[in-house]
């Protein structure tokens, strides 16, 4: 299928949540479905709830290193004299009953004794060895971690969709899970074209380069904890072009390719495409990026990045890591966007929506947002020292220095 976006007129193209929504609906998440040992789930999403058999923390017990009282012993005004009788340990818990008037010393994380039901700081006691002395100062319930206070029995710990992070690791452990459901992973398979591109190691001759963008694609790919298959550097030609399109449709979920999306006559990407699957659009209203194409190949979903270095590189973090990322069943894809101050002014024409290269820094308790230098989409040094984008909006002319300016942060938050 195919549409009227590919103009020259911004009009005619996408904007980018109009992409976005495209990709989105037609994407189903892969039904594959494994089990894993809690440590070996690191960033592998979620196929089901988890749900807890118990609850966390397991017991009532202390926040604090102190003495175990009768909330109702704390005194109106004045002072009290209580008396010790024993110890609770983190694990080795006192087993009698506390009275009125007496107390139990009690370390973190210990039992709170029956008959107790407030813990008074070590720090706010006077003591000898059979008693201690508090004042009117403190309330009932005070220091206690209560039973289920932060996961209650039965209650979904982590939910269907979710990217698992290491506190996620050590809250399923908290809950005794073992083995989890997680989502296979997302196969991907990747390969540049360009008669002038060469694989590092290879002889450069005369007009050639060496190929960057799949070594920044592996890397974006590598943090995503895909599969990846890279088919290397195909040459621009019809059948080979046709050839690796028909191996990665047959081994992969998603295929990604860079280069061979813009009008040239030797660019045969898109001809294939257009040959051997289905075009959804091929062109977005921003900047770098414009020429971005997404279809399908067979069951494959399709994704063509723009040869200049810059432009793959946005277009992967706007488009389609989203997309992988929908594909593996995840609920949240998106990085928040920020408003900070501008520290310098930055240029733009109307008629795109403008993603220019930021450095986010703090600056005396501030935040604020530097350009990386020249913005051209050839300038791979510009994503090097970024650690976020600039949005500057479809019809902006430009921003102040001082002014508020979203950014999109793609390093450090992701």
């Amino acid at each position: 299928m195919s549409n009227d976006c590919c103009g020259g007129s911004h009009k005619k193209m996408l904007l980018l949540e109009q992409a976005r929504q495209r990709i989105h609906d037609s994407i189903q998440p892969v039904s594959g479905v494994e089990q894993l040992p809690v440590r070996d789930a690191l960033h592998r999403v979620l196929a089901a709830d988890v749900h807890s058999n118990l609850n966390v923390p397991a017991y009532d017990n202390s926040a604090m290193d102190g003495y175990a009282i009768q909330g109702s012993d704390i005194p109106a005004n004045g002072t009290i004299r209580l008396e010790m009788i024993a110890t609770s340990w983190a694990g080795k818990p006192w087993s009698g009953t506390m009275q009125a008037g007496q107390t139990v010393r009690i370390m973190t994380g210990g039992k709170i004794p029956q008959g107790a039901d407030t813990v008074i700081m070590q720090e706010d006691v006077e003591t000898d060895e059979q008693f201690i002395q508090i004042g009117h100062q403190h309330k009932p319930g005070q220091h206690l971690r209560k039973a289920g206070e932060d996961i209650a029995k039965d209650a979904v710990v982590l939910p269907a969709g979710r990217r698992l992070l290491p506190a996620d690791l050590g809250l399923l452990a908290s809950v005794g899970a073992t083995q989890i459901s997680v989502r296979r992973k997302l196969r991907v398979a990747f390969f540049s074209t360009g008669d002038e591109l060469c694989s590092i190691g290879e002889h450069l001759d005369d007009g050639q380069i060496y190929d960057s963008n799949r070594y920044t694609l592996y890397g974006m790919l590598k943090r995503l904890d895909v599969e990846m298959i890279d088919m290397g550097v195909i040459r621009d030609q019809r059948d080979l072009i046709r050839q690796a399109f028909q191996e990665a449709s047959s081994i992969a979920d998603v295929l990604i390719t860079s280069g061979g999306v813009s009008v040239g006559e030797a660019d045969f990407v898109k001809d294939t495409l257009e040959e051997m699957g289905q075009v959804d659009f091929w062109k977005v209203a921003i900047k770098p990026g414009k020429p971005l194409a997404f279809g399908k190949v067979q069951q494959a979903l399709f994704f063509g990045l723009p040869g200049n270095p810059v432009s793959a590189m946005a277009t992967f973090y706007l488009f389609v890591q989203p997309a992988l990322k929908w594909a593996m069943g995840q609920t949240e894809v998106f990085v928040p966007r920020l408003k900070v101050k501008a520290a310098e002014k930055f240029k733009k024409h109307p008629g795109r929506l403008d993603f220019q290269r930021g450095i986010l820094r703090m600056e005396d308790g501030e935040a604020k947002v530097y350009s990386t230098g020249g913005q051209g989409s050839g300038i791979l040094t510009s994503m090097s020292r970024a650690n976020c984008f600039i949005v500057l909006p479809l019809e902006s002319t430009g921003v102040e220095a001082g002014e508020w300016v979203e950014v999109e942060p793609f390093e450090g938050l992701l």
